[in-house]
């Protein structure tokens, strides 16, 4: 019996080369991604690492990406690197010219560093549209939706969609306590075979079922 396709594969839908199972693409070592994560680009899906911007390892940011996430062409992750102090008089990034300018990385200069906002994590089953635009920091929390071209400068609740610049609610797939029993479920989490054995559940909307067959 098939239990879906192999999560090690690059190309699952072979011959096309458009779609990647990413986690079997990704070559830097700060950003993690699931089994199953695809990400499908018009061009070339080696375009993803390019589209992860600012992201320096000397910062030591991650970008953490759960499984069974859809990620279309074109979607982009800002990293801490692109932050400026906004608070000075000047947001100029003075010390990492050093000869000099490096001072005002001291102690002395708290104004001086940069500002960082921590890992960005994408959670578990999340759709991101096309030409979507993630920003530093951002968390988002499993089944969420991400609307195409959608500025997410925010933290975006579990099963919840969202859109527009900034991105702001549209609506919730499900109520709050619909959503907490979704993510103690976890299917993700599941082995393949239960998956498989259980797919016309989790592609349903009767989480009282799906609850039962979790155990």
């Amino acid at each position: 019996m098939l239990n879906g396709p192999n999560p090690g594969m690059r190309y699952p839908m072979e011959p096309y080369q458009n779609l990647v199972f990413l986690k079997n693409m990704i070559t830097r070592p700060n950003i993690e991604v699931g089994d199953y994560t695809y990400y499908d680009d018009f061009k070339d899906p080696g375009n993803f690492e390019k589209n992860v911007l600012y992201h320096f390892d000397f910062i030591g940011d991650k970008l953490i990406i759960g499984k069974f996430c859809a990620i279309a062409s074109g979607v982009k992750f800002i990293m801490n690197g692109a932050n400026h102090e906004s608070t000075p008089i000047s947001t100029f990034p003075f010390a990492i010219f050093r000869n000099g300018w490096e001072k005002i990385t001291d102690s002395e200069h708290p104004t001086g560093k940069f500002p960082y906002k921590g890992d960005t994590v994408v959670g578990n089953d999340v759709w991101i549209g096309f030409d979507a635009t993630i920003l530093p920091g951002v968390k988002i929390g499993d089944g969420a939706v991400i609307a195409s071209k959608a500025v997410v400068t925010k933290d975006v609740p579990p099963y919840s969609i969202v859109g527009g610049n900034p991105a702001k609610l549209i609506r919730k797939r499900f109520d709050d306590d619909a959503a907490a029993r979704l993510q103690k479920i976890a299917w993700w989490n599941w082995s393949a075979e239960k998956i498989t054995e259980n797919l016309l559940l989790i592609n349903s909307a009767d989480i009282d079922a799906l609850e039962k067959a979790a155990g």
